[in-house]
């Protein structure tokens, strides 16, 4: 089996963030889902659980953050281009999502920023190695 990495996360509305991260252009495994959750697919290897805060405090050995009010951390999801980059947060925000700042350019690398209901932050970038100033390390 290949590793694989889920994000779970804590919503208010689980309905509602599954259309917001359905219109982001994840899809459902309803395997993995229920009224307190939903299994959502980014790709064979990358999956978010969204759970109520219910269902959350049973996993959860310290209080669940509010992360409309601080920084709990950041998530990055890599396009293949640009333009998929584009397409991701402009679905986001029409889902109701916000973007607390503008597009990075770095280059290399362009990144948006996009927050969900509950403020979780989603980094959505696309990296062009080949622009990768040479001699620089590749971590900032």
């Amino acid at each position: 089996m290949s590793r694989q990495i889920f994000i779970n996360l804590a919503v208010k509305d689980v309905e509602r963030s599954m259309a917001f991260y359905t219109a982001m252009g994840f899809t459902n495994n309803p395997q993995f889902s229920d009224e307190s959750g939903k299994c959502m697919v980014w790709s064979d290897s990358i999956f978010v659980m969204i759970l109520s805060h219910e269902k959350f405090a049973t996993f959860a050995t310290k209080p669940i953050a509010d992360t409309k009010a601080a920084l709990a951390a950041l998530y990055s999801l890599s396009t293949d281009s640009v333009e998929a980059m584009n397409t991701i947060v402009e679905a986001g925000l029409q889902a109701g999502g916000t973007e607390p700042h503008a597009l990075r350019d770095y280059g290399f690398m362009q990144q948006r920023t996009l927050e969900d209901f509950d403020g979780h932050s989603w980094e959505i970038f696309f990296m062009d190695m080949s622009k990768f100033p040479a001699g620089e390390p590749v971590a900032q």
